[in-house]
């Protein structure tokens, strides 16, 4: 078992089929944490994400319910009922990445999450992150900070309460993270927050120009077994 000497957390909400940042962030923490209890970003990436087209690129957004419900936590987020966005996802996907290299190497098993009768967002993106890493060869302890007990405060007191209740020594955080992080909090309890400086790798992708920031099924589509070295080599 690691001392709180080696641990290094990372914590993130539990986007949908994020970018290569994200999976960047994950690969180097020891426990990666989901942040599932916090409120809901109408517009945010927890429910889309970006991806290439013959154009440009595009929003792919998953339908929730949203009526009456501005202040909900992401797992209380419900799906959508209806099965024309999964279609229409799918769909989307087709067009766009139809004839990347790797299309086929991974259709299926996206198409089987996607289709699967999820009720909460929070699932469906668990699962697809679920996948995700497991193809990235990311081998990172995964857990949800719903399920942990003793966590208190918000914003950085709530990011500390999460490392102490891991015993970490760490917090893995992007350089964004500087804009509202106090690191005085962090050192008040002994834990070292470490900014990262992630570099986006360039690929090769579908039409045109390098487009940064895409989900990272773009980078599997078009590179496959390669993805993975890719990643580790940032």
């Amino acid at each position: 078992m690691m001392n709180k000497s080696q641990i290094t957390v990372g914590i993130h909400q539990p986007n949908f089929m994020p970018w290569i940042g994200y999976f960047y962030k994950m690969l180097h923490s020891d426990i990666f944490i989901l942040l599932d209890d916090v409120q809901y970003i109408r517009r945010g990436f927890t429910g889309r994400v970006k991806i290439k087209t013959p154009g440009d690129e595009k929003w792919l957004t998953i339908p929730v319910k949203k009526k009456g419900k501005y202040f909900q936590s992401i797992n209380e987020v419900e799906l959508e009922n209806n099965h024309s966005w999964k279609k229409k996802t799918l769909g989307t996907l087709q067009s766009c990445y139809g004839k990347a290299p790797y299309f086929k190497t991974y259709s299926l098993a996206l198409e089987s999450i996607i289709q699967k009768e999820h009720r909460w967002l929070v699932e469906l993106n668990g699962e697809l992150l679920k996948w995700m890493a497991e193809v990235l060869e990311i081998k990172t302890k995964v857990v949800k900070s719903s399920e942990m007990e003793g966590v208190t405060g918000k914003s950085t007191d709530r990011l500390v309460s999460l490392c102490q209740s891991l015993s970490a020594a760490r917090y893995l955080s992007g350089f964004g993270g500087q804009k509202y992080q106090e690191k005085e909090i962090f050192n008040k309890h002994n834990i070292e927050l470490v900014i990262y400086d992630f570099k986006h790798p360039v690929y090769p992708q579908m039409f045109e120009a390098f487009i940064p920031g895409l989900s990272a099924i773009d980078l599997l589509f078009n590179c496959g077994p390669e993805s993975s070295e890719i990643l580790k080599k940032i």
